[in-house]
C-alpha cells in the first residue's frame, strides 16, 4: 500500500469547512484545548504583558509518541532490521553477535533484552556505509509503503492528526515549529516535510559518524555508522542550543525522555508551555505510560501538573487519532 504525500496538506485539507474556524478541530473540548489556545493567544497579542515577538516564537516537538506511533518499537528500528536482512541475505556474516542474528530474525524479545547497546548496534550497521541521500531515499519509500503490523497502515501515515492541527495553527500564528528527536536525524528528515510539513533545516536528531570526501570530482558524504550526539533526555536541550541557538517557548513530548526539554522551555522567566501526551487509548492506539522500555512516562506524570504543564489525555482529549480515521 502506497500513501499519496504530502501526508499533513492532506489531513488538513480533509476538514470539513465548517470546522475551519476550530483551530483544533480534532481536540475535544476540554481543558487541554483550552490552554494551548490561551497561551497561543497570550503570546501573540500585542497587548498582552506576554507577548512574545515572531522571532522569538519557537516550537519544538519530540517526533516518536508525540508526532506518530511509537509501538511495538520505534518505527527506525523497524526499518534497520528490514535492512539488515536485505544485508544478511546478501553477506551472512555482518550477523556478527546474538542480537543481530535476533534483529535478523525477528525475535523482538532477544533485541529488546539488548537494551539500548543492542539497538545502537542493529542502527550502526544497517544505517552505514551509504550516503545520506540513499539512505533518506530508501527510508522514504519505506515509511510510505510498509505498513503497521496492527493498523495496516503505512507507517508515515501514523500521524496524529490532532498534532498536525497544532502543528498548522501555531505555524499561523508566526511560530517556527521543530522537531527535536532521540530518532536519528536523517531518518525523520526524510519524511518531515511530507509528514508534518517541517523542513529538514528543522529537524534535530541523533546524529552518528559522516564523512566527506570528493569521489571522482564530486563532493560526497558517507554515513559512517555510530552515535556522535544522542539527542534523548538531557541531550534535547543541548541539541536546542547547538541546532536552533534560542529557547522554546512551547515544548511538547510524551516521555520522560523528553522531561528536560520541557523543562528548559518552562523553566525562568518569560512565557513557556509544556505539553505531555499521554498515551491512554488502548482501543485506538495504545495505553502504556510508566512500564516498559518504549515511551515511559513516570516522572513527567508525577511532577508535569505541578510544574503547570498540560497532560493530554488521548483517549480524552482527541476525537481522532489518525488523519482519515
Amino acid at each position: 500500500m502506497r500513501i499519496s504525500l504530502p501526508l499533513a496538506l492532506v489531513a488538513l485539507t480533509s476538514v470539513p469547512a465548517a470546522l475551519l474556524a476550530d483551530p483544533l478541530p480534532s481536540w475535544n473540548e476540554g481543558a487541554a484545548k483550552d490552554s494551548i489556545i490561551a497561551f497561543v493567544d497570550s503570546v501573540t497579542d500585542p497587548d498582552s504583558a506576554d507577548f512574545v515577538p515572531v522571532k522569538d516564537r519557537i516550537a519544538t516537538f519530540d517526533n516518536d509518541g508525540t508526532l506518530w506511533t511509537e509501538q511495538p518499537i520505534y518505527f527506525q528500528l523497524l526499518y534497520a532490521m528490514e535492512v539488515l536482512r536485505r544485508m544478511a541475505a546478501e553477506d551472512p556474516s555482518v550477523l556478527s553477535s546474538d542480537v543481530l542474528k535476533a534483529a535478523n530474525e525477528g525475535d523482538m524479545a532477544v533485541v529488546m533484552a539488548g537494551g539500548e547497546e543492542g539497538l545502537l548496534e542493529i542502527l550502526d550497521v544497517s544505517h552505514a556505509d551509504t550516503t545520506p541521500e540513499a539512505f533518506k531515499t530508501s527510508a522514504y519509500e519505506w515509511l510510505t509503503t510498509a505498513e503497521h503490523p496492527a493498523t495496516g497502515l503505512p507507517y508515515a501515515g501514523m500521524t496524529f492528526q490532532p498534532m498536525l492541527e497544532l502543528l498548522s495553527y501555531l505555524r499561523d500564528e508566526d511560530f517556527a515549529t521543530y522537531i527535536v528527536s532521540g530518532g536519528g536525524i536523517d531518518f525523520i528528515r526524510a519524511i518531515a516535510d511530507d509528514a508534518y510539513g517541517i523542513p529538514p533545516w528543522q529537524v534535530v536528531g541523533s546524529e552518528g559518524r559522516v564523512s566527506y570526501e570528493v569521489i571522482d570530482g564530486v563532493p560526497t558524504f558517507t554515513k559512517g555508522g555510530g552515535m556522535t550526539f544522542l539527542d534523548d533526555k538531557e541531550g534535547k536541550p543541548v541539541g536546542i542550543m547547538r541546532h536552533i541557538g534560542q529557547k522554546p517557548i512551547f515544548a511538547a513530548g510524551n516521555s520522560d525522555g523528553d522531561f528536560a526539554m520541557i523543562d528548559y522551555t518552562t523553566a525562568g522567566e518569560g512565557p513557556g508551555f509544556g505539553l505531555i501526551v499521554h498515551h491512554t487509548d488502548a482501543e485506538r492506539e495504545y495505553a502504556y505510560d510508566r512500564e516498559g522500555f518504549i515511551g515511559t512516562l513516570d516522572r513527567g506524570l508525577d511532577e508535569g501538573p505541578d510544574r503547570g504543564w498540560t497532560i493530554v489525555d488521548m483517549a480524552r482529549d482527541w476525537a481522532r487519532i489518525y488523519p482519515g480515521h
